[in-house]
């Protein structure tokens, strides 16, 4: 007998629960003009925020920043304090440069769920995080939100590492993201590696693409298949965000949205100096045929990726700890990053502590 293949993994009835009312909830708030009630989101976001920290919580402290009033740039910054000494010197430690997921619409560093999540990186890598504030749309479209990640990679070379603490090395920095965020980290690399030659301290050695938010005018057969799968329900939803996000008049086929596309206008080979790239993808993930064909582009166009698939995940499972896989991600983000620094040795003194767990 033929048994349809399941769509979707074994969730608790609880979490299943708080998906459905999360992915209802912002569904509902795009109106069918193209246009998002903020008043609303704001509201219902408001309960969820945490507030900076300037006092160690579970080994780390946290501190805004501010950048540019005018458009509400800013970076929430996630300083580890409990590290072990190295001998010799300071313990120096990598910066990543973190974008928040919400299909480019929702969403900020403040809210519990990326507070928690870079406070584990920090933490656990570690690492300083700058967790960026971007613009988001329909408010403002392509290519503001690739504006303001960019801008905050020029912001910490230029002003002398204000506000980083002095173990920061700019020299080790990574680019990272999840859904949106993958995709914003994946543009501010290109944009980086076209204009390296404009930055005295930083340096990218690494991207870390976790279920990046890429697409198309094609359909790919995730897309069909995970139709009705959580957290993303439909390709209809996608749809309507690229359509938000894209300049008027253009398709999913945009560089912005398939960036290996027709209408790419990068050829990635001739970037020398393009960061390696660890991707993640999810077997639940709709947009996983897109994830992966990013990361085979990377391969083609001669760039150093990897890639690690969980295949019982479902799309933004790592926000989840339910998910035994969410503590694996960490662990691979750590390995890799860290893998990154010594293969780049950009950095004569590091925590040797850290280095041993590989």
């Amino acid at each position: 007998m033929f048994r349809q293949q399941t769509v979707s993994p074994v969730l608790p009835w609880m979490l299943r629960l708080f998906l459905s009312f999360v992915t209802f909830f912002y569904s509902a708030s795009v109106r069918l003009n193209g246009t998002v009630n903020r008043s609303l989101v704001n509201t219902f976001e408001y309960f969820l925020k945490r507030p900076q920290n300037p006092e160690p919580v579970h080994g780390v402290k946290t501190l805004d920043i501010l950048i540019d009033s005018t458009r509400e740039l800013w970076f929430r910054l996630f300083i580890p304090t409990e590290l072990p000494s190295a001998d010799g010197g300071t313990n120096k430690l990598p910066v990543i440069l973190f974008f928040h997921g919400g299909a480019l619409t929702f969403l900020s560093p403040d809210l519990i769920i990326y507070d928690a999540v870079c406070r584990r990186f920090a933490h656990k890598v570690p690492a300083i995080v700058v967790s960026v504030n971007y613009r988001l749309t329909p408010e403002h479209r392509f290519p503001s939100q690739y504006d303001d990640g960019f801008d905050t990679l020029k912001f910490l070379d230029e002003n002398n590492c204000s506000g980083l603490p002095s173990n920061a090395d700019l020299s080790c920095c990574f680019l990272a993201g999840d859904s949106a965020g993958g995709n914003i980290a994946h543009h501010v690399a290109v944009r980086w590696a076209s204009k390296v030659d404009e930055f005295q301290q930083v340096k990218v050695i690494g991207l870390v693409a976790i279920q990046p938010f890429f697409g198309g005018e094609e359909r790919t057969k995730s897309e069909i298949r995970l139709h009705g799968a959580p957290v993303i329900p439909s390709v209809k939803h996608c749809d309507r965000h690229w359509k938000m996000f894209v300049p008027e008049g253009s398709d999913r086929d945009h560089e912005a949205v398939n960036v290996f596309g027709p209408n790419s206008k990068t050829d990635i080979s001739r970037l020398k100096e393009f960061p390696s790239t660890l991707v993640f993808i999810g077997g639940f993930d709709p947009l996983q045929d897109w994830q992966r064909r990013y990361y085979e582009g990377l391969m083609s166009s001669g760039k150093q990726a990897y890639l690690v698939e969980y295949h019982n995940v479902i799309h933004a499972f790592y926000v989840i700890p339910d998910f035994p896989e969410s503590y694996l991600l960490i662990s691979e983000v750590k390995r890799f990053i860290w893998n990154q620094i010594s293969s780049n040795n950009t950095s004569q003194i590091y925590v040797k502590e850290t280095q041993k767990n590989y």
